[in-house]
């Protein structure tokens, strides 16, 4: 488990990132900061980490067709390049480069 540091910007002992493992797979799970535009959390969503930047984009940019994005692909200090994106039938993928 990575918690929030002093002077960061989270607040202080914030999970930052855990993983855990339930039946031989394998879960991701954090807090975020960031303020966002819902109201209610997309409490659950699938998170993949993409081997290639390539990889990254074609999964966001299919994701997100008829979707939303939550995050655009960008470098948010956590990752080297994330996106956070709901797709058409509800679903919430977080994608991340590996």
């Amino acid at each position: 488990m990575q918690r929030h540091g002093k002077g960061g910007p989270a607040k202080e002992g914030t999970v930052m990132i855990a993983r855990f493992e339930l039946n031989r797979k394998q879960f991701i799970r954090s807090d975020s900061y960031v303020k966002h535009a819902w109201t209610l959390s997309p409490a659950i969503s699938l998170y993949v980490e993409c081997r290639t930047g390539d990889e990254l984009e074609k999964l966001f940019h299919k994701l997100s067709e008829n979707g939303k994005a939550y995050m655009s692909l960008d470098h948010y200090g956590f990752s080297r390049k994330f996106g956070w994106v709901e797709y058409r039938f509800r679903v919430s993928w977080q994608l991340d480069l590996q």
